[in-house]
């Protein structure tokens, strides 16, 4: 009986033995768990602690394109759209920390407090940068309308440069038919006191001195009479030219009488009965003409010789087309 009892005290003993074993080893379990999860929460809140810097880091950058941006118009609209493409991904980390903070709010409201602290700070930062690219956008629209309105002045300028570019076409055909029609009308002239060229947007139809007057005259030579009648049928024929006539003579001085006292005098009547010959051949506007005497101080050859003071006794004929229509383009603005 004494061993029966001894053997229930020895087993109750152990069995109350066995219970604190068993608690102890749940509260170890349970404690590793808990260590377990506040480990993973504190990497939790370093990683989002990390992308929080590199999300820092980010705006310092846009803000720093955003000073860039406003160097010319094009580099502006490339930059808004990038920092617009930028924004959307600042956009996209903000709702991931959002995302995250809300997790962290059930396990440990300490640290996810802080990270809310900072998502507000980032969420005025957004705010911030949206401002900014709204301002940028207005700058921009102000920018396009101003590129728009360059574009069309551009535009009317090209428009006028087509019209000068055909009208002085229009001048250079005119004038070559002109040379062309004169150098057929006094065929049997050229190269016989006579001589027609095309310079400097002009047509000068140079007559010598044996060709057109005796020496110290200005009475016209019939030949010379003649040349200038087939010239006033082309100039009939084309209204819209100017004529200047213009007397030059050689550095000899006139030893005349009466009137006439020195080259500037001679040179004038020359030219003066040219024009008058023309008006009586053919039915030309005298307000078309204008006489001018040069006398000696514009030779075509310098030189102190007798072939070069003959080439300096003329009589040159320009022949001008009418440029009021181009200067009207030219004044427009």
């Amino acid at each position: 009986m004494k061993i029966k009892i001894l053997i229930i005290m020895v087993l109750g003993i152990f069995m109350l033995s066995c219970v604190p074993a068993r608690q102890y080893e749940d509260e170890k379990a349970k404690r590793q768990s808990l260590e377990s999860d506040l480990q993973q929460l504190q990497q939790n809140y370093s990683n989002i602690e990390n992308k929080n810097k590199d999300l820092e880091a980010r705006i310092a950058e846009l803000e720093k394109e955003i000073k860039y941006l406003k160097l010319d118009t094009l580099n502006s609209g490339i930059a808004y759209r990038k920092l617009t493409t930028e924004y959307d991904k600042l956009l996209q980390l903000y709702e991931i920390l959002d995302k995250k903070n809300k997790e962290l709010l059930q396990t440990n409201v300490n640290e996810t407090q802080k990270i809310s602290n900072e998502l507000s700070m980032t969420k005025e930062q957004l705010e911030a940068k949206e401002e900014q690219l709204l301002k940028l956008e207005q700058e921009l629209n102000i920018k396009k309308q101003t590129l728009d309105k360059l574009e069309l002045e551009l535009g009317e300028k090209e428009k006028r440069i087509i019209e000068l570019e055909n009208m002085l076409a229009r001048r250079d055909s005119t004038l070559k038919d002109l040379k062309n029609k004169i150098s057929s009308a006094l065929f049997n002239f050229e190269n016989k006191g006579l001589n027609v060229v095309m310079k400097n947007d002009r047509i000068y139809v140079s007559l010598e001195e044996s060709l057109m007057f005796p020496s110290g005259s200005w009475a016209v030579d019939k030949r010379g009479e003649e040349a200038l009648a087939q010239l006033a049928k082309v100039l009939e024929a084309n209204p819209d030219i100017s004529i200047l006539v213009e007397g030059h003579t050689d550095d000899v001085p006139y030893r005349g009488r009466g009137e006439i006292k020195d080259n500037w005098d001679l040179s004038v009547m020359r030219a003066t009965a040219v024009v008058k010959i023309l008006l009586q051949k053919a039915n030309i506007d005298p307000a078309r003409i204008t006489a001018a005497g040069r006398g000696e101080y514009a030779p075509v050859d310098p030189a102190k010789t007798a072939e070069a003071r003959q080439k300096n006794r003329r009589t040159e004929i320009i022949l001008t087309p009418n440029m009021d229509e181009l200067f009207k383009i030219l004044n427009t603005e």
